[in-house]
């Protein structure tokens, strides 16, 4: 009995061991295929192309996971990210004060995760050729709702003669709330007569076909769409001089203040769920290389570093935000540490 017990335990022994050997064997392929489910994407319209590319890239790899990538904007993305509606949510600023204290009512622990850089872009109809330049205060005339420019000639008698028609993306966009924050002084509202949608596409649309309009959206729809759109510079207050918004600008903090971090935001218990762990993992692994593609800058080596680190150690909250509730200002090198995390729970 003692020997064909110990035949019966060689054989299993055999069994398992082959069984661990056909998986490490078996091709990349086959393990990818059996991965499957769903990663809910939802938010910014700046974000979603660094997003949509790494979608795309992934279900070559893993063609039984369904990763759905919706444009709410990055306001509408929040609202249903904090209810635990949405696995990630891209937003195109900071989360705020009351979407993190949602965050903390709904039991919605997150982690804050920068993907790209962006030179927030104001664009003009390549008709356009007298606006060879903008300030910060041009554009506060032209968008503020008691601004003073209504036609080109108000900024310079110059200039035509003719109304300005304005457009924005909506009041859910995080680029709006962005515009707002470093263009127009605090307390002060937009025009109420702008066009505006949470799609930059409709915006694009709007500028290239009217040679009077002027709009501002992520740089990566104005990449897309140089045939059809200029780029006007923008007076750096601090230098003077008027920048475009190329990928060296928007690195070395010479398109300021209108270069900013994009972000993705992950529920922490998605991850408990494979296929939305190898998504976020395949994501931040590659996202110098989709935003890059997309018309965006990579984040710094450096960044890119803490974030996986942040990923890697499950390190939940926001950096943006002080324990006063107060919201961090400084560029992304000075707040994005691990000693600046304010969590939810």
């Amino acid at each position: 009995m003692k020997t064909m017990a110990k035949i019966k335990m060689t054989l299993l022994a055999l069994a398992v061991a082959a069984a661990f050997a056909a998986v490490w064997a078996a091709p990349a392929g086959a393990q990818s295929s059996a991965l499957s489910g769903k990663v809910v994407v939802d938010g910014s319209s700046t974000v979603y192309p660094v997003t949509e590319a790494a979608a795309a890239a992934f279900r070559d790899d893993f063609p039984n996971v369904n990763v759905t990538v919706a444009i709410s904007g990055t306001g509408g993305g929040f609202k249903r990210f904090v209810r635990g509606d949405t696995d990630i949510s891209d937003a195109s600023r900071p989360i705020k004060a009351k979407e993190f204290k949602a965050a903390a009512q709904n039991g919605v622990r997150f982690i804050e995760l920068p993907v790209a850089m962006d030179g927030l872009s104001v664009v003009v109809n390549p008709k356009n050729d007298w606006a060879d330049e903008l300030s910060i205060q041009d554009l506060q005339a032209i968008y503020l709702e008691d601004g003073t420019a209504r036609k080109w000639s108000d900024l310079d008698p110059a200039w035509p003669d003719e109304p300005i028609k304005v457009y924005s993306p909506g009041t859910d966009s995080g680029t709006f709330d962005y515009f707002r924050e470093v263009v127009l002084p605090e307390g002060k509202s937009f025009r109420p007569d702008m066009s505006t949608s949470e799609d930059d596409n409709v915006l694009v649309t709007g500028v290239s076909g009217d040679r009077y309009a002027i709009g501002y959206f992520g740089a990566a729809y104005y990449y897309e769409n140089k045939t059809k759109l200029t780029a006007v510079p923008v007076v750096n207050p601090k230098t003077g001089k008027a920048v475009l918004p190329e990928p060296e600008n928007v690195i070395n903090g010479d398109y300021f203040p209108l270069s900013r971090p994009l972000f993705i935001y992950v529920n922490f218990n998605s991850l408990r769920r494979p296929e939305v762990r190898e998504f976020v993992n395949f994501y931040l692994a590659h996202d110098d290389r989709f935003a890059t593609e997309v018309g965006y800058v990579a984040v710094p080596d450096e960044i890119g570093s803490r974030a996986e680190s942040f990923l890697k150690q499950r390190l939940t909250g926001t950096t943006y935000m002080t324990p006063e509730m107060e919201k961090r200002e400084g560029g992304l090198n000075a707040i994005y540490k691990k000693e600046n995390l304010l969590d939810t729970k």
